[in-house]
């Protein structure tokens, strides 16, 4: 069978290639702290699944409307409002398949060929590989351990060119834990106010798994670039859902 270039351009998934080496050395007996897939050590909250359960009583198992229920996303912006400080209209949101759908979704809608992707890194492993779907170019901006793993003002203006069409934020960051504080996001914030032409994907699907005790700050709410970005968020992390789908 014929593959297409565009697949044939990805490259395989670490972070499964690490689960798989993991499951074979926990098979040949040795002591294994696995840290390649997302997990939580919990389960699903019993209120959750008694609740999954009640809908399949009550028959939600016809085709949903393609951004969520109404419902859905109406009980989304109530917990963007109370738990972010956020507003935004139901007509703003859009349910997907998890994090991972969603985050694909936005940059093969805003990233034609050509069109450059700023990613600080280490990153999650399918960011690049995305934009590589989308026929765009990765855009690496390396920060170290020195630096906490968080880029600085002066490593995102030198990244941008005038073929930057987005940069992907994530805070707290996978995989590194980090999390930038309120004047490290507003001081980033403030190099992108000067570039209108850039989309901001924030990532914040850890936001409830957080290790240094720090505020976690949306970048939604920062007024300068509020209007061009986009929140990625969901229920995997926090409510030990990984393998639910909505």
């Amino acid at each position: 069978m014929q593959i297409s270039a565009r697949v044939q351009s990805l490259a395989a998934s670490q972070t499964l290639a690490m689960s798989q080496k993991s499951a074979e050395l926990k098979a040949q007996g040795v002591d294994v702290i696995n840290l390649s897939v997302g997990e939580p050590d919990f389960n699903t909250p019993d209120h959750i699944k008694a609740a999954a359960v009640k809908a399949i009583g009550d028959n939600f198992s016809f085709y949903t409307p393609v951004p969520g229920y109404m419902s859905l996303r109406k009980a989304i912006a109530e917990k963007l409002s109370r738990e972010n400080g956020l507003t935004f209209e139901p007509a703003q949101i859009v349910v997907g398949n998890g994090a991972k759908h969603a985050l694909c979704n936005v940059i093969l809608a805003a990233v034609n060929p050509g069109d450059e992707v700023i990613i600080p890194t280490p990153a999650w492993v399918s960011y690049v590989e995305m934009v590589k779907l989308a026929e765009g170019h990765n855009v690496l901006v390396p920060a170290g351990v020195e630096q906490d793993f968080k880029i600085t003002p002066a490593q995102l203006e030198a990244a941008i060119t005038p073929r930057t069409r987005a940069i992907i934020i994530c805070s707290p960051s996978n995989p590194t834990g980090s999390v930038y504080t309120r004047d490290e996001l507003a001081a980033l914030v403030a190099v992108l106010a000067r570039h209108p032409q850039i989309l901001v994907i924030a990532d914040e699907i850890y936001e409830h798994i957080n290790y240094t005790g720090g505020e976690i700050v949306s970048l939604a709410s920062f007024p300068e670039i509020a209007d061009r970005t986009v929140i990625i968020n969901g229920v995997s992390k926090a409510y030990a859902m990984t393998g639910w789908r909505i």
